[in-house]
């Protein structure tokens, strides 16, 4: 049986592996500074097979960088072992009810880093749609501070929080001389990551302000390529002005918009079908009259300059030297034949062309300015004061906003992803747009645990971080919308928080730990771990949804997980027999997973690959 790797990918060398197999001729080995042999890429040989030039440092080239971009690079690829775990007693039924965990939406408290890392192998190009709301960086907001590697006087300067992984957030004022790239070294590594969650066909929203618009546009032409950018849309924000120093009122931000390679357009804008009516009762259905005249003189389009005459009351229309007819005599005389002119009873008025509905493409592509016809942050305030009784934070996105988003970027049973989940207005919105629509979109939203600080009003309420904040706004607004609506759609969410490991250091470098106990060598799991915890660390490993459907059931006396309907057969016990190996066998799982060391005997290992041999070889079989 082969280990479970229970960490993250390693990208760096999955991108190395994607690239000696293209160019397998370019791999060699060297000597490093310290005399080790190590692997290395020929450049010359890669400039041969490419047949382009390769940059080096020093030469001048068009490029976007900032201090420490190369360590935000390593940081977005580098693994991490760590793991999420589930918090039933803040899960929510699919029903509404609490503590169930049969809700297909997920909800993940910790570090979007970690987070992002943590469903890679999971989600990798199964997300539909990515909204985020980042911090805009105006000296106020808090960023993440990802590099803690700093002295006590750099950490006093910084003033700022930590969260439980070591991670801390930091006031970013205007005085940092690292004010612009502390923001892009938070952000271009997340961003990083979250493109190899969209689907092909998938789209990234981004909202952002003027502060680092400008920053924020060239990172996504650098990772998700210059073609990639769909549009910039312009939100309106406000009604109201305020003064600043630059006598001027900013009342809008800005939601970039980026495409994955195979996204064909938008949905597009509903048109509006007030002005068509069938005063004729034409068999077509209701239409429009329509301009039937171009913008071109006789002189330019002599073969439209002529006299249109009306077949049945003999009447002539004269043409206009500056804007002759739209159609040539024989294109003319087709479209009286099937009757879409309308010829009005005074020869000095124009002539019409009918524009029947049902020929018309239900929707238009969306204008730039689309947007400032949504909500303003006034709407997002008065949804968190309806739910709560008060207003907790006073930027809250409007949920018509972020419905407006899904609705031109997804389909009906698509996966949004929002890993800057804030107050949570996206599955807000999400389930809004379930129940109106019967869609089966689902959501998964990342919150850092940010503390709400003693005297805000969130925190004089109860709650005492933004997570906390988030998840009560689901449930209310779930219920809300139940009551309001009762859409049979799901009202829950599963919640996880970011972990260490269920393993011990043991388990990832054997060869480090001296001295090992017999006790503490089979038993690589921490003490408090519970079986349901390394499944779902067992499930990340092995790319299976966490939304999965998770049944327990007992085979021989012992506990055994059933996931996605018996894709992945799991079982943690100890002393496990014959017996259960040979049901779980015969019930012929894709992925069946045991702890190492925990057969009950060496009768039962050694006779463990035979078992599965004779009853399921093609399950994988796999041990932690």
């Amino acid at each position: 049986m082969d280990k479970l790797k229970m960490h993250t990918p390693d990208i760096a060398e999955q991108n190395y592996k994607k690239l000696a197999e293209l160019f397998p001729d370019a791999v060699t080995e060297i000597k490093d500074e310290d005399g080790n042999t190590v692997r290395a890429i020929d450049k010359n040989v890669l400039m041969q097979e490419i047949n382009t030039k390769v940059i080096d440092d020093g030469q001048e080239r068009y490029q976007f960088t900032w201090p420490d971009k190369r360590k935000s690079m390593v940081m977005a690829n580098a693994p991490i072992s760590k793991t999420l775990r589930l918090e039933k007693e803040k899960s929510v039924g699919r029903d509404g009810t609490p503590g169930g965990v049969d809700s297909e939406n997920i909800y993940i408290e910790g570090d979007n880093l970690d987070a992002l890392k943590l469903l890679q192998e999971t989600y990798l190009g199964k997300v539909k749609m990515i909204y985020i709301d980042p911090p805009y960086n105006t000296g106020n907001d808090f960023i993440y501070e990802d590099d803690f590697a700093q002295s006590v006087d750099e950490y006093a300067d910084n003033s700022g929080q930590t969260d439980e992984e070591g991670n801390r957030l930091v006031q970013n004022s205007e005085s940092n001389g690292r004010f612009h790239t502390d923001w892009l070294n938070m952000i271009y590594p997340r961003l990083r990551l979250a493109k190899d969650l969209l689907a092909p066909d998938g789209l990234i929203f981004i909202s952002i302000d003027d502060n680092e618009f400008g920053n924020l546009k060239k990172i996504c032409d650098e990772i998700f390529g210059t073609q990639s950018f769909l549009a910039t849309f312009v939100w309106k924000r406000r009604s109201s002005s305020q003064l600043d120093k630059s006598k001027c009122s900013t009342d809008h931000e800005y939601v970039l918009a980026y495409k994955r390679e195979k996204f064909t357009a938008l949905r597009g804008i509903d048109k509006d079908y007030k002005g068509y009516s069938n005063p004729d009762s034409d068999p077509r259905g209701p239409w429009t009259p329509g301009d039937l005249t171009v913008g071109m003189t006789a002189d330019m389009r002599p073969n439209q300059y002529y006299d249109l005459v009306d077949p049945k009351t003999g009447k002539v229309y004269k043409p206009n030297y500056n804007r002759v007819w739209s159609y040539i005599p024989e294109s003319m005389n087709q479209l009286i034949k099937e009757n879409r002119i309308v010829f009005p009873e005074d020869t000095s008025k124009r002539p019409m062309r009918k524009r029947f509905a049902s020929e018309l493409n239900s929707a238009t592509n969306p204008q730039s300015t689309w947007l400032s016809d949504v909500g303003m942050n006034i709407e997002g305030t008065k949804q968190m004061y309806d739910l709560f009784g008060k207003s907790f934070f006073p930027y809250t996105k409007p949920m018509s906003l972020i419905k407006s988003l899904i609705l031109q970027a997804t389909e009906k049973d698509s996966i949004i992803v929002d890993f800057f989940s804030g107050s949570a207005t996206t599955a807000q919105a999400a389930m809004q747009l379930n129940a109106e629509d019967g869609g089966k979109r689902k959501y998964i939203l990342v919150q850092l645990q940010e503390e709400t600080g003693q005297k805000s009003e969130a925190y004089k309420s109860g709650f005492k971080n933004i997570c906390d904040v988030g998840e009560e706004r689901i449930r209310r607004a779930g219920k809300k919308i139940k009551d309001e609506t009762g859409a049979d759609i799901d009202y829950g969410f599963r919640c996880f928080k970011v972990d260490s490991s269920n393993m011990k250091d043991v388990y990832y470098a054997p060869a480090d730990i001296e001295q090992l106990s017999l006790d503490g060598f089979e038993d690589n799991i921490k003490e408090d771990r519970t079986p349901e915890d390394l499944l779902i660390q067992v499930m990340l490993d092995l790319g299976i949804l966490l939304s999965s459907d998770i049944e327990t059931q007992e085979i021989a006396g012992k506990k055994v997980f059933s996931v996605a309907d018996g894709y992945l057969l799991a079982c943690f016990d100890k002393n496990v027999t014959e017996e259960t190996v040979i049901e779980i066998a015969k019930k012929r799982p894709f992925y069946a997973v045991f702890r190492d060391n925990s057969m009950a005997n060496d009768i039962v290992a050694a006779n463990f690959e035979q078992i599965f041999e004779t009853y399921s070889p093609e399950t994988v079989r796999k041990v932690l």
